[in-house]
């Protein structure tokens, strides 16, 4: 009985312990809805929740530790839903949603984000290199919606296109292009809005530390598949929207070097994997591939690839960190160049991507 005593009191020491541990300095996050106080983040990445529900039975949010339920949370007498993630989160972005008795929603108070083949909320936590991808007092690039003609879905197709400061101001300077991918659920939105590319661009250039280039970003779920069927997609859909309708008419609308060693693609994830594959069916066509958490190539994968400049190759650390730096070992050995770049603290997420871009954007059209 004594030791079961000294056991209880040292659970109950421990859970005092990291109760106490969380810091009361919670501020309203940065992507919340004007006005909005919660969520709320604290300097370790705690995140604190406050919903009203009165008739709601059970509320929990999906963002957490707290197992599958993610943070469960309690209700007091004014009906008011509240509660704090068990552990800290990682930093950057992350979606999540509510669950009220049994039912989906967003959170009011976040703003959404398109993931998940939905629209969910999104939370930022603070990262601590997060000037990279701040919103800084430099020139800015524009980011601009076109609508491109696509015969073989026989409707018009959306994407998004940056273009550097100073595009509009000089009217003969012509630049590469990075076609950029995003990844499953999400559509050509998440690049620009969860992803900051537009920004940490803007900062890259003001810094000199690139060349300003175009990056592109479209749909890539050209034929729609559900989670767990990623095996069943077929890349030959999206690979003639990009290929043979995308990138003729961006040529034809903005001022593009429109050659290979202008052009590069890339991709996080699932986009990766699309990544992949239109490079291996289409050799020459680009001659910078970057994959970010989204596969690996193999020398004999590129063994028809001539004139390939660069493989950048990326992961989280949480992720598969020594299967990228494998395969960039094997490239290298075998006379490709290949840079691997993995991202500490981080996992299948987009701190992961915002980091892979900044390490592989100076890389890009510099030789």
């Amino acid at each position: 009985m004594k030791k079961l005593a000294v056991f209880v009191l040292c659970l109950n020491f421990l859970w005092s312990f990291g109760q106490e541990g969380v810091k009361d300095d919670f501020k309203p996050s940065t992507l919340n809805q004007p006005g909005q106080e919660y969520p709320m983040v604290n300097s370790q990445g705690y995140v604190r929740f406050k919903i009203k529900a009165p008739a709601a039975d059970s509320v929990s949010v999906s963002l957490g530790l707290g197992g599958r339920g993610g943070t469960k949370l309690t209700k007091n007498e004014e009906g008011f839903w509240t509660g704090t993630t068990e552990g800290p989160m990682d930093e950057g972005f992350h979606y999540y949603h509510l669950t009220v008795d049994g039912g989906t929603f967003n959170d009011p108070g976040a703003k959404n984000y398109y993931g998940s083949v939905r629209w969910e909320s999104g939370i930022e936590i603070p990262a601590h290199d997060e000037e990279f991808y701040a919103l800084k007092d430099v020139p800015h690039g524009a980011v601009q919606q076109i609508l491109f003609p696509s015969p073989s879905t026989k409707t018009s197709r959306r994407a998004f296109v940056y273009t550097p400061p100073g595009y509009h101001l000089n009217s003969d300077k012509e630049y590469p292009v990075l076609y950029l991918q995003h990844g499953w659920g999400e559509d050509e939105t998440a690049w620009m809005n969860q992803g900051r590319a537009n920004l940490i661009m803007d900062n890259l250039i003001a810094e000199g530390k690139i060349e300003p280039f175009i990056i592109v970003n479209t749909y890539g779920m050209t034929n729609e598949i559900k989670w767990g069927g990623i095996r069943d997609f077929d890349i030959k859909y999206f690979q003639t929207v990009l290929t043979e309708e995308l990138i003729p008419y961006v040529d034809s609308h903005f001022r593009t070097l429109d050659n290979p060693e202008n052009r590069a693609m890339a991709g996080l994830s699932m986009g990766g994997m699309e990544t992949r594959m239109i490079t291996m069916n289409k050799p020459g066509l680009f001659q910078y591939y970057g994959l970010l958490s989204g596969g690996t190539y193999s020398p004999e994968d590129l063994k028809e690839h001539e004139d390939l400049k660069l493989v950048f190759l990326s992961a989280g650390s949480k992720e598969n960190p020594d299967r990228v730096k494998q395969a960039a070992k094997a490239l290298n050995d075998a006379g490709i160049k290949a840079v691997s770049y993995v991202s500490e603290g981080t996992a299948h997420e987009f701190l992961t991507w915002r980091r892979s871009l900044y390490q592989m954007a100076p890389l890009l059209f510099n030789e």
